[in-house]
């Protein structure tokens, strides 16, 4: 199995070597395409008006000046000499769960191989749910196979990406596996920093809050907070079919 790897955190992220040790379990033939630099919270962005550069750094692994969709369709396109069997995207820092889902780069990632015809999985590892500074990234690496070998025996539609993220919890602390649902927090945890300049103007920064809302049964949110993995499969279609039906019966021309 041809094993494509890429990310948003950059080619240099801790992640990135994670996700390596969890692919070496499934197989030796492992490429690798992920951005020069971080691209965190780009969503599904593509580089359309400024060109894309791409630096070797191993016999089968590249760092590309663009964004994780660039790294993916590069890869599939130009740089593999022949396409992968599936593209994991990650190991992320810091979970990608809710509404986080639609701005993450990891996500979007997957997402793109997807639309390549290519089965695609990202993962992330939580953060912030505990009080500790450092990622617990064995969680990741122990559960990493563990979680990816029934999925892929199982295998998902064509039109589906699965969103596997693990909890900030020790390995051996682990609960187990869930598959989920993707949740909504009751409370946002975005906040913005307003910081003077030398020259006395205004600049921000924007972040996470690290805060716990009640998510309902059955979701990522809860999954994670709990201390499961989560698996959630996803998919592009954004269409909210209860309300297209409704639309539908009460519209008049």
């Amino acid at each position: 199995m041809r094993i494509l790897l890429t990310n948003d955190d950059g080619i240099n992220a801790p992640g990135l070597a994670v996700l390596e040790d969890i692919a070496k379990e499934l197989s030796d033939d492992i490429w690798i395409s992920a951005p020069e630099e971080e691209q965190s919270g780009k969503g599904r962005a593509i580089s359309l008006t400024q060109p894309v550069r791409v630096r070797k750094v191993g016999a089968k692994a590249w760092a590309v000046s663009g964004t994780p969709s660039d790294a993916v369709l590069l890869a599939t396109k130009e740089l593999m000499l022949e396409p992968p069997d599936l593209v994991l995207s990650g190991v992320n820092r810091g979970q990608n769960i809710a509404e986080d889902t639609s701005f993450s780069g990891t996500v979007a990632a997957a997402m793109f191989g997807m639309q390549m015809g290519i089965p695609s999985i990202a993962l992330s590892q939580a953060q912030n749910f505990r009080d500790r500074g450092s990622l617990p990234w064995a969680t990741a690496k122990a559960w990493g196979a563990r979680t990816l070998r029934p999925l892929l025996d199982i295998g998902w539609p064509p039109s589906v990406v699965l969103n596997v993220n693990f909890p900030d919890v020790e390995p051996g602390d682990v609960r187990g596996i869930r598959i989920t649902r993707q949740g909504a927090r009751d409370e946002t945890i975005l906040h913005t920093d307003r910081r003077e300049d030398l020259r006395g103007n205004d600049y921000y920064w924007i972040g996470y809050r690290g805060k716990l809302s009640r998510p309902d049964e059955g979701t990522d949110l809860r999954a994670i907070y709990e201390g499961y993995v989560s698996v959630s499969p996803l998919h592009v279609d954004l269409t909210h079919e209860v309300f297209l039906q409704t639309l539908r019966e009460t519209w008049q021309d």
